[in-house]
């Protein structure tokens, strides 16, 4: 017997339409993906049954189950036992991130990458100006002088970088936004770390400008304080 949804609509075509054709798991991925996005489906609801699931997409057992597993790692799905299968209210924070993977295969930095640091860098930090909590900025001050203070005794590494710029997503309080540039730090882990073993003092003075700018709540300032710290990064990588 199928579990209660939290919402008592019935189930629309996305979960109740037979399969037909392509992979069988990735289609079932995408039905439930599909029924989401439709609101058939709600954060907070059970999905059918197992047995729900197969009998309405026409499927095997397996390829539901298949199906159920990747979402779970993704962190989509929550399964509770004894009482079944729930949509996340949030995304779980240990979730398989499948945006690493696929920059991953990119090979490299490539210009596209680039392209995506020089676009949403600028966006997220003025974000951060427009919503930072006076915690916030002792973070992000804190962050920094680290920064400093690693740098003068000749321990610095990417890590200091990169805590500075956390500090600064965080800020946005937009967990889309700190899922999005994390997956892009990640990435630029092992160019930063050049730069920190090249450049460190043009580092300092670029994140010096950048959180003057933050602090003056100059979004021009920001935006070119930002522009030269990428052009000074830059300087260090060797990209496609």
């Amino acid at each position: 017997m199928a579990l209660p949804r939290k919402n008592s609509q019935p189930l629309g075509d996305s979960l109740t339409t037979p399969l037909f054709q392509g992979s069988v798991v990735l289609l079932v991925i995408d039905r439930i993906k599909q029924a989401l996005i439709n609101d058939e489906l709600k954060p907070g609801d059970y999905l059918p049954s197992e047995s729900e699931l197969t009998r309405n997409l026409g499927v095997g057992k397996s390829s539901v189950r298949e199906a159920i597993k990747m979402l779970q790692a993704m962190g989509i799905l929550e399964v509770r036992r004894g009482q079944g299968t729930k949509i996340r209210e949030h995304p779980s924070e240990d979730a398989l991130n499948s945006m690493v993977f696929q920059m991953i295969l990119a090979k490299g930095i490539t210009k596209d990458m680039l392209d995506l640091r020089k676009m949403f860098e600028p966006a997220y930090t003025v974000m951060a100006m427009e919503r930072a909590t006076e915690e916030d900025l002792q973070d992000i001050r804190q962050a920094l002088e680290a920064f400093e203070k690693a740098l003068t005794e000749s321990r610095q590494d990417s890590s200091y970088d990169l805590a500075f710029h956390m500090a600064i997503l965080r800020a946005t309080h937009n967990p889309l936004v700190i899922r999005i540039g994390e997956t892009m730090m990640e990435l630029f882990d092992a160019s930063i770390e050049t730069s920190m073993r090249t450049l460190p003092e043009v580092a300092l003075k670029d994140h010096k400008a950048i959180y003057k700018a933050f602090l003056a709540r100059d979004e021009t300032a920001i935006r070119e304080a930002i522009r030269v710290s990428s052009k000074s990064w830059e300087t260090s990588l060797t990209y496609k």
